[in-house]
């Protein structure tokens, strides 16, 4: 009996260790299928491109394809909450810009929390927006502005990609630093919103620089300032909002990953890996050169806290009275 008791331990101490080396492999495996990259935009905007260059990378690297699905609407909050409700296996996933915190700082019902939903991954790059303004305003530099809105009744208007965009939340950070009396004028995205600037319909835009950049090189806009605490090297002679007289005035927008929380470390550190390799690759990091952006190594805890740090700057802004959907 004391032979077979001893036989029985051995059995499950060998069954034991293969299901250890059976659930080793089956990790090592990862991914055995597509993985889905979520855009919460609509095809075709500068975001768009940039996922597209990072999943086609990311598919490269993994041996899988990586395929991009755009669920534009809300701000972005329809494409955010569907990856939030997603099985955390790592195989969907979210490409988050800047406007994942505006929207989130604006909207306390979202169907999602955006800090203990999500599994922060990687930051692929920072850039600069660009305070434009059309040429029938009559405005060279920041400083024109106050004197400008003295002038007309209201004050000056600014246009956005929609209420609780990184352009709706820069704006209104201005509204306040600057005290300007100035009109929120939100549109169904950032073309849209171009094209009323361009018309002379609106005043002034916080714009993106891949959505202003083609019209800046036919002198179609005004340029008056960059976002950023340091100048643009796209336009090295543009001053930033600081240096215009708006001081402490810093904004970026971001591009980065996120996943489903509760996806393994293992699985979030895989993802980082090859997410920092891909935007420090080519094209993507020449598209964000070409956007006046700079391409970021971050692990997934400092990620966190850089997404941390935004939703906290957002609600202060949004918290203040005067603020304008």
């Amino acid at each position: 009996m004391q032979g077979l008791g001893d036989f029985r331990k051995a059995w499950l101490a060998a069954a034991a260790g293969l299901m250890l080396v059976n659930s080793a492999a089956a990790q090592g495996k990862w991914p055995e299928r597509p993985i889905t990259l979520v855009v919460p935009f609509v095809a075709g905007g500068g975001t768009d491109s940039i996922a597209r260059d990072i999943a086609s990378q990311l598919s490269n690297r993994f041996g899988q394809p990586v395929v991009v699905d755009n669920k534009g609407g809300a701000g972005g909050s329809i494409g955010a909450n569907f990856v939030a409700k997603a099985k955390p296996d790592g195989y969907t996933l979210l490409f988050a810009t800047s406007t994942f915190a505006t929207n989130a700082a604006i909207d306390p019902k979202l169907p999602y929390k955006p800090e203990t939903d999500f599994a922060p991954v990687a930051m692929i790059g920072r850039g600069p927006l660009l305070l434009v303004t059309n040429k029938a305003l009559g405005a060279k530099s920041v400083a024109d502005l106050p004197k400008i809105a003295k002038t007309r009744e209201g004050g000056i208007n600014y246009c956005s990609a929609g209420a609780g965009s990184i352009n709706h939340l820069s704006g209104e950070l201005f509204r306040q630093q600057a005290t300007l009396p100035m009109t929120h004028v939100p549109f169904k995205g950032s073309g849209p919103a171009a094209l009323e600037l361009l018309a002379g319909r609106v005043d002034a835009f916080f714009a993106t620089v891949p959505t202003i950049l083609p019209h800046l090189k036919t002198g179609k806009l005004e340029l008056l300032a960059v976002t950023s605490a340091q100048r643009s090297s796209l336009f090295p002679q543009v001053p930033t909002m600081a240096e215009a007289g708006i001081k402490g005035y810093d904004v970026t927008t971001w591009w980065g990953v996120l996943a489903p929380a509760g996806v393994s470390p293992e699985i979030v550190n895989q993802l980082n890996q090859a997410v920092n390799a891909a935007a420090a690759a080519e094209p993507v990091r020449s598209r964000l050169k070409h956007e006046g952006a700079t391409p970021i190594s971050l692990s997934p805890k400092a990620f966190a806290a850089e997404l941390h740090d935004e939703l906290g700057k957002w609600k202060a802004v949004a918290s203040k009275p005067g603020m304008e959907l």
